[in-house]
């Protein structure tokens, strides 16, 4: 599933235990990925979100204050997109990698 609002995506993948993987995708320059988890640990069970992965072009790896108000932002579309999903979408399309 994939959702898309502003400079963000949202993509839902499930990995080979069936497991639900949250990536929100900056589509615009700089282009990079974050992958979050949901929070069990919050009282709605999504918060903030736990950062588990982030991949940054490598003209700003290193350089912390670039991007981190974009990942800031990534985080904030993430918490949004969960909280505001209330059905599940049909797929339109299935990528195979």
């Amino acid at each position: 599933m994939a959702e898309a609002v502003g400079n963000f995506m949202r993509v839902e993948r499930e990995d080979g235990a069936g497991r639900s993987r949250h990536f929100v995708v900056h589509v615009r320059d700089p282009r990079f990925t974050v992958e979050f988890a949901p929070d069990d640990d919050a009282p709605d069970k999504v918060g903030s979100g736990v950062l588990r992965r982030l991949c940054v072009p490598n003209s700003w790896a290193g350089n912390y204050g670039q991007y981190a108000p974009l990942v800031k932002a990534a985080q904030e579309f993430f918490r949004q997109s969960l909280l505001t999903e209330t059905a599940p979408k049909p797929e339109t399309r299935r990528l195979k990698f």
